[in-house]
C-alpha cells in the first residue's frame, strides 16, 4: 500500500549532485514504513552554486533533516550554525538536523564504519594494526574510526606523496595527527604482513570496473590469515579485493554494512528514537540491489 502524503507529512532527504543513484531513500523509507511514521525521505539534486539557497529553502519549508553526499560534504560546513567536534575533526558533514531553528551538522560515517568492528567482529583493537588504502574523504572517517577503536598503529597508504602530506597536515589542528602514519604505495609489502585490519577507501574495483583491485594478487598474498579486509565499496558484492582477501583466509566486510549503519545513526538523530528496524533497512538495500540473502 502506498503511503498517503499530506500537509502533515514531515520531510527528510538527501542532497547531492548527482543524487539519483543514492540508495538512502530505499533504506530510510523502508524504516519509516516499518515504524508507521508520517515521514518521507526524498532525493534532492542540488548543484553546488545552489547549495546556500537550497538550505535556506529547506528551513523555510520545515525540513526535519537531511543526508549530505558528494560534492557538498565540505561546502555545507559554513552554512551550518553548529557542527559536532567529530565532524569538525574529519572536516566533513554527512548528516544535518534542524534543532532550535538552526542547522546542526554531524558525521555518522565513523559510526557506520566502526559498527561491525564493535559488534560482529569485536576484539581488543589496542594491540592491532590497521592499514588504510587511499587518502581521500572516506579515508578520513576510517582514520577517525580506527583512532576511536584505539588501534595500536594506523597506517595510511597513498600513491601521491603531496596528497599524503596534505592529508597528514589537515589534521594538524587536532591531537589526532600523531595517532597515524602516512606511507607511499611502495611500502605496502612491509605493511600488509602486519595488518589485522586492511581497509580499501579507494574507488578501485567499483562497478563498472569490477575486475580491478587496489592490490595485486602478490601484495594481498601476505595478508595474515584471520585479518579483516574491509571494502567501503558495496557494488559488486564481493569486490575483487574482498575475493582475493578471502582466498588468503581473511574475514570480509563490505560497504553495505557501513551504508546501513551510518543511516541508522542519522535516523536516530532525526526521529529522536533509539530503536530502529536495522534488519528491515539492510534487507531493503539487499533486495534493491538484487542481492537477496
Amino acid at each position: 500500500m502506498t503511503k498517503e502524503i499530506t500537509g502533515k507529512t514531515k520531510l527528510l532527504g538527501v542532497i547531492g549532485h548527482p543524487v539519483e543513484h543514492s540508495l538512502s531513500p530505499v533504506m530510510h523509507n523502508a524504516a519509516i514504513a516499518q515504524l508507521g511514521l508520517d515521514y518521507i525521505y526524498l532525493p534532492f539534486p542540488i548543484e553546488p552554486q545552489n547549495l546556500e539557497v537550497a538550505i535556506a529553502g529547506f528551513a523555510a519549508v520545515g525540513v526535519v533533516g537531511f543526508s549530505v553526499t558528494i560534492p557538498h560534504k565540505q561546502a555545507i560546513i559554513p552554512l551550518l550554525s553548529e557542527i559536532t567536534p567529530l565532524a569538525q575533526t574529519i572536516g566533513a558533514v554527512n548528516t544535518v538536523s534542524r534543532q532550535n531553528n538552526q542547522w546542526v551538522g554531524t558525521n555518522t560515517d565513523i559510526e557506520g564504519f566502526i559498527a561491525p568492528l564493535q559488534t560482529t567482529y569485536k576484539q581488543d583493537w589496542s594491540q592491532k594494526v590497521a592499514v588504510i588504502l587511499g587518502n581521500g574523504g572516506a579515508a578520513r572517517a576510517v582514520v577517525a574510526g580506527c583512532i576511536q577503536l584505539g588501534f595500536a598503529q594506523i597506517h595510511v597508504v597513498g600513491r601521491n606523496m603531496q596528497k599524503l602530506e596534505e592529508f597528514r597536515n589537515s589534521w594538524s589542528n587536532s591531537s589526532l595527527a600523531e595517532k597515524f602514519q602516512v606511507h607511499q604505495w611502495e611500502e605496502l609489502p612491509k605493511l600488509i604482513p602486519q595488518a589485522n585490519l586492511l581497509v580499501n577507501t579507494t574507488p578501485i574495483g567499483m562497478y563498472p570496473k569490477v575486475d580491478e583491485s587496489p592490490l595485486s594478487v602478490e601484495e594481498i598474498a601476505n595478508l595474515p590469515t584471520g585479518a579483516i579486509a574491509y571494502d567501503l565499496i558495496y557494488i559488486p558484492k564481493p569486490t575483487q579485493f574482498l575475493q582475493q582477501a578471502q582466498k588468503q583466509g581473511a574475514i570480509a566486510i563490505d560497504g553495505l554494512e557501513m551504508l546501513v549503519q551510518q543511516g541508522v545513526a542519522a535516523l536516530k538523530i532525526w526521529l529522536q528514537q533509539e530503536t530502529l528496524p536495522v534488519e528491515v533497512m539492510r534487507q531493503a538495500l539487499q533486495n534493491h540491489l538484487g542481492l537477496g540473502k
